[in-house]
């Protein structure tokens, strides 16, 4: 199991502005140390789940402005609880399983932080979701 551990912590990116010290609240260590890189490590999969949710919808993302983008892809991620799982599976399994133990023990709070660090990742790659993107 070591070696998964070590695999896991390797790959991840080092995000440089990910400050934590003595005084960060628990929940925004685990945040910063974790969920951050994680889902910059799985920027290119998150972006390919939602080119997918989108196709499999149907229902002109390609067509809206720049504003309703933003607001389909907030409402995907609050609202489809099945592509929302999805994105979760995404992240969670790339948690060494200390961090898995941490998880399951204040989930509520770090699925909102997820969800929202989600949002953010895909709203900020909104030019990498455009129909001429798309391979």
């Amino acid at each position: 199991m070591k070696d998964r551990e070590k695999s896991l912590l390797e790959l991840r990116p080092y995000i440089e502005s990910a400050i934590v010290n003595a005084s960060t609240l628990p929940e925004e260590q685990f945040q910063n140390r974790t969920l951050r890189p994680v889902i910059l490590l799985q920027n290119d999969l998150l972006l390919e789940a939602f080119r997918n949710y989108v196709q499999k919808y149907k229902n002109g993302f390609y067509e809206m402005n720049v504003e309703k983008r933003m607001a389909y892809i907030e409402n995907a991620i609050q609202k489809d609880i099945k592509f929302r799982n999805s994105l979760k599976g995404m992240i969670i399994g790339q948690f060494t399983i200390e961090e898995y133990r941490f998880y399951i023990t204040n989930s509520s709070a770090l699925n909102k932080r997820m969800m929202n660090l989600v949002k953010e990742r895909l709203q900020s790659n909104i030019q990498l979701l455009d129909r001429l993107s798309v391979v």
